[in-house]
């Protein structure tokens, strides 16, 4: 017999920046810097991250394109790269995204990538805290408590312990 599960979750959704902590405009500002350092020749679609770490400070990332598609990197891994690399210890408590095209800041926010997605789920594990996520767009701000949502089913550390005989 089987059964049919349904997946959903909630998220806050805000009608501008000024709905927000100071500390939330801060990143959403941060995330928007760093969009306009992107290098995105091919696709003119630029991304910007920023995490605030438990310390306060604030790690950039921008994607990266590459002519071998395959080998570019996303704003959000960018960033959670940085942050790992240079601050081990410093945990992550909170991601805010943005991106710009040649048409501007797109109306809707821009969620993570599943690749990004998997990454910041594996934060979350390596450090055993959830990391909050800021969308931002024009017309709309969704903020997600944990990457959970975004990533039901995920595949993680414990998906690789097989019992053997």
């Amino acid at each position: 017999m089987s059964t049919i599960i349904n997946i959903s979750f909630s998220y806050r959704e805000y009608e501008g920046i000024k709905e927000l902590s100071a500390e939330d405009q801060e990143l959403i500002i941060a995330a928007k810097e760093a969009d306009k350092l992107a290098y995105a020749p091919y696709s003119g679609f630029m991304v910007g991250a920023a995490i605030r770490l438990e310390s306060g400070r604030i790690v950039h990332g921008s994607n990266v394109e590459n002519a071998a598609f395959p080998s570019g990197i996303c704003a959000e891994r960018t960033a959670i790269a940085g942050a790992v690399s240079n601050y081990p210890d410093d945990k992550p408590v909170a991601l805010a995204i943005a991106a710009i095209t040649d048409g501007g800041l797109p109306a809707e926010s821009v969620s993570p990538c599943g690749n990004c997605r998997q990454v910041i789920a594996e934060e979350e594990g390596r450090t055993g805290k959830l990391i909050r996520i800021i969308l931002s767009g024009k017309e709309k701000i969704q903020i997600i408590d944990s990457v959970g949502p975004l990533l039901p089913l995920q595949f993680s550390r414990d998906s690789l312990r097989v019992n053997r005989p």
